[in-house]
């Protein structure tokens, strides 16, 4: 007998992937097996004895701890066994009693014991003096602390007519597949194999699983790889973009679930993926806010409707719903530092803004929707708030649209809320006036003093009737004037 084993034959070279090595070592072995005039699938009862049954044997298998060894080589005294190495694990090697019948389940065992590669030492008579042929070959195993455990384990399920039985958990799998690949012991594999696309994995036991994916045929491992591989390149994108949708579009009674949301996206592995996903969403919900102002700002979209007051209602109900989903996204976007765009689309709404101006200036929306407001100035105060502190680096440009288009919202709001005797905006409106105000000084003072010399003269209505109460207009027009008085140091290139 070969003491190199099937691994010498054709085609089962070092360098190839071991999958493709899997398929090589078994058409080796079908080759061999061929001859044989046993099935590979026998019934472990027909053998006439059970496991390690000495009486009944006729193979004896020594499974010692060794390193570095054929899988398989002859204990004749005249083998190769003698130039072994000797072993390092404390461990005592393990004399089996097992039956070629049930031995050949495993092609592995079957090549070995078919007649083409048979050798007169690889067996004997039996103690009882008849002719009875008696197997004595020599598995080394690995030296790992639980190798021969396994090893037997796997020599055992040999005897088993219901191997799924066997298998109770996947550590039990991760234990006796790599040896049951080794062995070439089919029914295991696919009794593995089943098991395994049956029931949930840890993240440690995933990993050992796709360590061995490659070992697997393609059809084999067609339902391990489905649960790990994703379908389609931008599953993780559509999946997110779903908990996204729902976090925002459900009912206040899932307010766990949105926390949940939140929680997920501030341990998102890819900002770029939640950049995406988030401003898909903010773009949506803005389009449907603009939309909405429009059409309640609208002369001509009034004329044309029946109840023009109903739809009036309607329209400001959906553009409240969706400034909420507005400010929240705002807020996961500032969470994550990838608001860039959302600050570029908050200064590119002129329109938008002249539409918020026209219908705050007038007075049904005070009680239809009083808290409308707030909900777009809160959403204005975070951007411009991210830009003011450096946070989101805008343009030049970005900077005065955002002043010059919001600002004038700002004032209305205020102007309007001056005239009222309890704010329709809520007990809080003043810090948000107050911080919107402070915020807005800070981006003119980072404008050309063209620029914001326009600007600050309109912030002038951020005044009260005691100076004292606008300590941050002061300052900003200090500063203004300090520069302007600075002495001419440098001329402008030509």
């Amino acid at each position: 007998m070969s003491s190199g084993g099937c691994g010498n034959c054709d085609g089962a070279t070092s360098d190839a992937p071991k999958k493709r090595q899997r398929v090589d070592t078994n058409h080796c072995l079908s080759s061999a097996i061929e001859s044989s005039p046993y099935s590979l699938h026998p019934v472990a009862s027909a053998c006439g004895g059970g496991f390690n049954d000495a009486a009944t044997a006729d193979v004896i298998l020594r499974l010692h701890p060794d390193r570095g060894t054929p899988l398989f080589v002859s204990s004749d005294a005249s083998s190769d066994t003698k130039k072994l190495p000797a072993t390092t694990v404390d461990r005592p090697e393990i004399q089996l009693h097992l039956h070629s019948l049930v031995l050949r389940r495993s092609k592995y065992f079957a090549a070995f014991l078919s007649e083409r590669w048979q050798h007169q030492d690889d067996f004997s008579s039996n103690n009882s003096g008849n002719s009875r042929k008696q197997y004595r070959f020599s598995l080394s195993v690995p030296e790992t602390a639980d190798s021969i455990d396994n090893y037997l384990k796997v020599l055992q399920l040999l005897y088993s007519d219901d191997l799924l039985s066997s298998i109770g958990s996947v550590s039990t799998v991760l234990s006796i597949l790599p040896i049951a690949l080794e062995l070439l012991f089919e029914d295991c594999i696919k009794a593995c194999v089943k098991f395994l696309e049956a029931v949930p994995w840890n993240e440690d036991e995933e990993g050992k699983i796709l360590d061995l994916i490659p070992l697997l045929s393609d059809q084999e491992s067609k339902e391990l790889l489905a649960r790990v591989s994703p379908a389609k390149s931008d599953s993780s994108e559509e999946m997110l973009h779903g908990l996204v949708r729902t976090a925002i579009y459900n009912s206040p009674s899932m307010a766990s679930g949105k926390a949940f949301v939140v929680k997920l996206l501030k341990d998102f592995s890819s900002k770029e993926l939640a950049r995406r996903v988030l401003y898909k969403e903010f773009e949506k919900n803005l389009r449907i806010v603009k939309q909405a102002m429009e059409e309640y700002s609208s002369p001509d979209f009034r004329a044309n409707r029946l109840a023009p007051e109903a739809i009036q209602k309607v329209n400001l109900y959906t553009a409240m719903n969706y400034g909420k989903h507005l400010l929240w996204l705002v807020e996961r976007m500032l969470e994550l530092k990838v608001a860039d765009s959302a600050v570029k689309a908050w200064s590119e709404l002129a329109s938008f803004t002249a539409d918020l101006h026209k219908a705050f200036h007038e007075g049904p929306w005070r009680n239809m929707l009083p808290g409308l407001p707030s909900v777009v100035l809160r959403c204005t105060s975070k951007l411009a708030n991210a830009v003011a502190t450096g946070s989101v680096l805008a343009t030049r440009q970005v900077r005065m649209n955002l002043v010059r288009d919001w600002l004038p919202v700002l004032i209305i709001c205020k102007d309007k809320d001056r005239e009222s005797v309890s704010s329709p905006m809520g007990p809080n409106h003043k810090t948000l006036y107050l911080e919107l105000e402070e915020t807005f000084l800070r981006i003119i003072s980072t404008l050309p003093m063209s620029d914001s010399q326009d600007l600050l003269q309109q912030c002038l209505r951020f005044s009260t009737r005691v100076g004292d109460d606008c300590p941050h207009l002061v300052a900003a027009f200090t500063t203004w004037f300090r520069r302007a008085n600075r002495p001419q140091q440098f001329e402008s290139c030509e």
